[in-house]
């Protein structure tokens, strides 16, 4: 989406950080990014939503959400059409 950003995530093990620490270094991290390709007065805003995923039932659902959301923006025809969705670790559960 042109305004926000939506991503499933889920902690390593004992490793994994507090959401609210991992979102601060995200956000940190893209901010940079985006600043360093030209949008210099970037910034995301302070909070942020999250929701808990307690089941495949649960997960199917958000994800069906996600993928669907350009297409209901009117960004796509179909959400297959929309370039920035994807998968880098598959959750299973």
């Amino acid at each position: 989406m042109p305004d926000h950003a939506h991503f499933f995530a889920s902690p390593h093990g004992d490793e994994g950080k507090p959401l609210s620490r991992f979102i601060e270094s995200w956000k940190r991290w893209t901010r940079r990014g985006i600043q360093q390709r030209g949008l210099v007065a970037f910034r995301w805003q302070k909070e942020f939503f999250d929701h808990l995923l307690r089941n495949e039932e649960s997960y199917e659902g958000k994800w069906q959400y996600v993928r669907e959301n350009p297409l209901r923006a009117g960004l796509v025809a179909e959400p297959e059409e929309w370039p920035y969705q994807g998968e880098i670790h598959v959750l299973a559960w």
